[in-house]
């Protein structure tokens, strides 16, 4: 099981980040919620990138890239194999920075991947 990160994780279940936690955790994968909302998502909590998560596999994103700068350096800290770019978060800049810190970039979708047994 990898243990995943989700950025920009929300209590609103018609969101594709909502919809990745559920699966994730119906797959056995333990879960930890990041965003500006608060609540939870398959019974874990949202929290505030604050806090460094150790053992992270991946971290998976659903925020773009706009927003994305303000947590170059957690996702640096946070130092997981890799991380997830679904849809509308393609970032170059982020993506050279992970790979100058081995870290590897993946433009994929999460619930395919998932779906596909890909993950």
């Amino acid at each position: 099981m990898k243990n995943t990160l989700i950025i920009g994780a929300t209590p609103n279940p018609t969101r594709y980040a909502y919809r990745a936690a559920q699966m994730l955790k119906a797959k056995g994968h333990p879960i930890v919620n990041i965003g500006i909302k608060s609540g939870e998502v398959a019974g874990v909590a949202i929290e505030r990138p604050a806090e460094i998560h150790e053992d992270v596999h991946t971290i998976t994103l659903y925020i773009g890239p706009a927003v994305q700068p303000e947590y170059y350096d957690y996702i640096i800290k946070t130092d997981p194999k890799r991380v997830i770019f679904n849809p509308g978060t393609e970032n170059e800049e982020l993506e050279d920075l992970l790979k100058s810190h081995g870290i590897e970039p993946v433009e994929a979708c999460t619930l395919v991947m998932l779906a596909t047994g890909q993950y």
